[in-house]
């Protein structure tokens, strides 16, 4: 490629990778929490603190968190299916551990917030184009708030 082709392409990332920095590290940040469902009361031992249940309501629903519907009950004429598919699994049959890969995902969330907080020091190293990160990072951070609440 051409060196005005590929300083033009770093320039494009340089920008996107700003704008997109915020929330990158929120869903690092609330995807590392859900890995050990600590926005659950099951998973955190207890009610959970409510900043991160509204991490994982913005990382689940794309939204703040809202009341918990009520389930209607079932009409007392509703057949309930009681029989197990035969292709699933056994209950005797034993599952290999999910926390390895759980470590794995949360270490994961680690080197991409940490690579994503380099790559901010890194844009705002270059003094000439600092207002220009400055003004990429404060709409990344503005622009997903207001769209929460439209």
């Amino acid at each position: 490629m051409r060196p005005n082709t590929l300083r033009a392409l770093r320039r494009y990332h340089t920008y996107l990778g700003l704008f997109f920095a915020p929330m990158i590290l929120l869903f690092s940040v609330s995807g590392a929490l859900q890995t050990f469902r600590l926005q659950e009361a099951k998973g955190y031992g207890g009610p959970p603190p409510n900043w991160i249940v509204w991490l994982a309501s913005v990382h689940k629903d794309q939204g703040p968190p809202r009341e918990a519907r009520t389930v209607r009950p079932k009409p007392a004429g509703a057949a309930v299916a009681t029989a197990k598919p035969e292709g699933g699994p056994r209950k005797d049959a034993k599952r290999p551990s999910p926390l390895p890969l759980k470590i794995f995902v949360v270490l994961l969330s680690i080197a991409l917030a940490a690579s994503t907080v380099l790559g901010i020091m890194i844009a705002l190293s270059n003094k000439g184009s600092r207002r220009t990160s400055l003004i990429l990072l404060a709409l990344g951070a503005v622009v997903p708030i207001a769209l929460l609440w439209i």
